[in-house]
């Protein structure tokens, strides 16, 4: 049992802890259950409750499901209500929709649009029945290491510290948790993970990662407008040839529609925003009559991995391992990530089970799950797949040239396309166009401060801020000197504004109690001088029905 790392913490010892409550951390704990149920799990959840910071589209592909739940129509409460039905692909210009064929990858016979919240509350209450302890409102703050640079676990965030980094009359020390092996669910772009990948150099043999920013509403429509199961996804407007950018519109439910854009991180223009893209996508003349008459009742955002096959970074470490998007397993061409995640969990879980066998130590490393996933379906999917996004480098057009070779050869060709760093792809201010946006309507289009009223956000006040910035003067003598300040553009929150000092000069300022989670501040800043940490436990967006 490791001794405390400091002094004035209390410790507790698991076999395993999980950070992250999401599909994958939630598979993991419950197969580990299902497989050994005298192993001692506990997840750690940095929102307020399970389900609380979950975003997905979602159309859940329910391979894995199944697999992790095979008596699951026997199950009380199983949140599938919505079977797929229709599909349709749309390519937009300014006035037009052009049906093309969908996609193999696209089609959703047999899947089932749900709201990934409902999904991951309903597997969190099958994990705690197996005896998997679940700590919402936790958030791991911190890795701790043994004195030869192994993983022995991980801390939560102190309580009761001010802004300016001062103990109050209600400071309480993190909890320090010990586990033999730590597995890291964080979701995209996890700030635990990102620490790990430095330190134990995951990509020192696979490609950056790239992401893309999805931005989400919910409304509830005419029943009229409404057609049960029908998906919808659209490439095109408002999107320009050089910019990888799509939608999704999921009719599920009760009159409800999951209403959403993806914009591929990747993007050159600085004045680019994507929230501005998701209105105004809106307002297309085959979009905007389904939404007529109805009423938004949910708003998110946040980043997805877009790198596949080649930006999965090493899996394992001394007393550790990744899994779910933490890894890197979405699918982008199938617009899913959900069924890899869980089945990652699931590969993890059966992995560490044996390994714990045989090496009941704290910081071991686990070298068969790498070898495990790489057997397992999920490696072959993204394998399959993994041309298909970096194609849209080059352009809108060559992208789908790309596609269509990459699927009817069902990936075989010899070669592997390369990914890039997000960050490294804008270009300055005075290279390109500036983009006039519409101003919100305030019933089809509506303001970014409007919007994240509706995903119940809140952070306490006068606590340390959670965007840190490595130099504080970047934001002004460079972001916006040579780039405009693109920040307060890709921040789907308006968490970022310049504003004019007493002097007259710019001043950076950061509202971060607007943060609705996403990380896209933390990838796409072009200076990388962004780090986001976790706020207190419990605080950010409060997702209902997301």
């Amino acid at each position: 049992m490791p001794d405390p790392i400091r002094s004035d913490r209390d410790a507790i010892d698991y076999d395993v802890v999980i950070i992250g409550a999401g599909p994958a951390g939630l598979s993991c704990a419950i197969r580990l259950k299902q497989v050994d149920p005298d192993v001692n799990v506990c997840i750690l959840e940095k929102g307020s409750e399970v389900g609380a910071h979950l975003l997905s589209g979602a159309v859940l592909d329910p391979k894995a499901f199944y697999e992790l739940f095979p008596d699951w129509k026997n199950m009380d409460g199983v949140p599938l209500d919505t079977p797929a039905g229709a599909d349709q692909f749309l390519f937009l210009t300014e006035k037009t929709a052009i049906k093309f064929p969908v996609p193999p990858q696209m089609k959703n016979h047999g899947n089932y649009i749900i709201s990934l919240g409902a999904l991951g509350r309903w597997m969190g209450e099958q994990a705690e029945s197996l005896g998997v302890e679940i700590f919402p409102g936790f958030a791991a703050a911190e890795i701790l290491y043994d004195d030869k640079d192994a993983v022995i676990g991980v801390a939560t965030g102190d309580m009761g510290i001010n802004a300016a980094g001062e103990k109050t009359d209600a400071f309480e020390p993190g909890m320090e948790i010990h586990a033999r092996q730590v597995v890291f669910a964080e979701g995209c772009h996890g700030s635990l993970t990102k620490q790990l990948i430095g330190k134990y150099n995951l990509r020192e043999n696979s490609d950056p990662q790239t992401y893309g920013l999805g931005i989400k509403e919910v409304w509830e429509i005419k029943p009229e407008n409404f057609q049960s199961g029908k998906i919808i996804h659209t490439l095109g407007w408002p999107m320009d040839k050089k910019t990888y950018g799509g939608s999704w519109i999921y009719q599920y439910g009760d009159n409800l529609v999951s209403i959403g854009y993806v914009v591929g991180l990747d993007y050159e223009n600085p004045y680019l925003s994507p929230y501005q893209e998701m209105q105004r996508f809106k307002t297309h003349p085959s979009i905007k009559p389904l939404l007529e008459g109805g009423r938004r009742i949910s708003y998110g955002a946040r980043a997805l991995v877009e790198g596949g096959f080649q930006s999965i970074p090493k899996l394992t470490f001394p007393g550790g391992l990744l899994i779910g998007d933490t890894a890197g397993f979405l699918n982008t061409p199938k617009i899913k990530g959900n069924h890899t995640a869980m089945k990652s969990g699931m590969v993890a879980a059966e992995s560490i089970i044996a390994h714990l066998k045989d090496n009941d130590a704290f910081g071991t490393e686990c070298n068969a799950y790498a070898d495990n996933m790489k057997k397992s379906w999920v490696w072959k999917e993204l394998k399959k797949v993994r041309n298909i996004r970096p194609g849209f480098h080059k352009g809108l057009w060559v992208g789908l040239m790309n596609a269509v070779f990459e699927t009817v050869t069902m990936g075989l060709a010899p070669w592997t396309l390369k990914n890039h760093a997000d960050h490294k792809q804008m270009k300055p201010a005075a290279d390109c166009e500036k983009i006039e946006y519409p101003k919100p309507d305030g019933v089809i289009t509506f303001d970014r401060l409007t919007s994240v009223s509706f995903s119940n956000t809140n952070h306490a006040e006068n606590q340390v801020v959670h965007l840190q910035l490595i130099d504080p003067s970047v934001p002004v003598d460079k972001n916006l000197a040579v780039y405009d300040g693109p920040s307060q553009r890709y921040c789907p929150a308006g968490v970022y504004e310049f504003v004019t000092d007493e002097s007259g000069s710019p001043k950076f300022q950061i509202n971060s109690q607007n943060c609705v989670h996403c990380k896209t501040c933390d990838i796409k800043d072009p200076s990388q001088n962004i780090n986001w940490v976790v706020p207190q436990g419990g605080d950010g967006p409060n997702y209902s029905g997301m």
